[in-house]
């Protein structure tokens, strides 16, 4: 398989992936992938980011059905979230080889950040409440996702060389 139809097919799959959970939460938990502090743990897939730019459009496509696909969803969630999440995987992916101890902590927060700004301005356009403690919250639910599931996931697939088989 040459090289972009390969980075064409992990994206999609990262994208059915992060759409799949994501609804798969909301039906477990409901509520919980789309509240102010929201712990959505297709998230965790971000970290895929730091193994393989398919990652960058895969995580944006699967936010952008979730998001075009969820009722409850706000009315530009499609477009705030999905640019979020793009920005967030393209830092993700410049900051890979950025490392404390071992572990890429800068990447890990790019989510934390974009989302802040972005989502928790939308949360303050349509929903209110004030745009630091949306950002805030925002912040937090990526955050928890990230430095633990995210964590996990990153030393799970480097411990087992798994970036390498997948994504080499």
């Amino acid at each position: 398989m040459d090289k972009k139809t390969r980075q064409t097919v992990h994206a999609a799959m990262i994208a059915a992936l992060y759409v799949v959970l994501t609804h798969l939460q909301n039906i477990i938990l409901p509520g919980s992938a789309t509240w102010a502090i929201q712990c959505r743990l297709s998230e965790t897939l971000c970290v895929l980011a730091f193994f393989t730019p398919a990652a960058i459009p895969g995580l944006a496509a699967g936010c952008f059905v979730f998001n075009m696909t969820y009722a409850g969803a706000l009315p530009l969630d499609f477009l705030v979230g999905t640019l979020a999440t793009f920005l967030a995987a393209g830092g993700m992916w410049l900051t890979r080889n950025v490392t404390i101890m071992g572990l890429p902590v800068p990447g890990l927060l790019m989510p934390a950040l974009t989302n802040a700004f972005l989502v928790g301005g939308e949360l303050t356009v349509f929903i209110g409440g004030g745009f630091w403690l949306n950002a805030v919250y925002v912040a937090l639910g990526e955050s928890i996702v990230l430095l633990t599931f995210g964590v996990f996931l990153y030393r799970i697939i480097k411990s087992q060389h798994l970036d390498s088989r997948m994504f080499g």
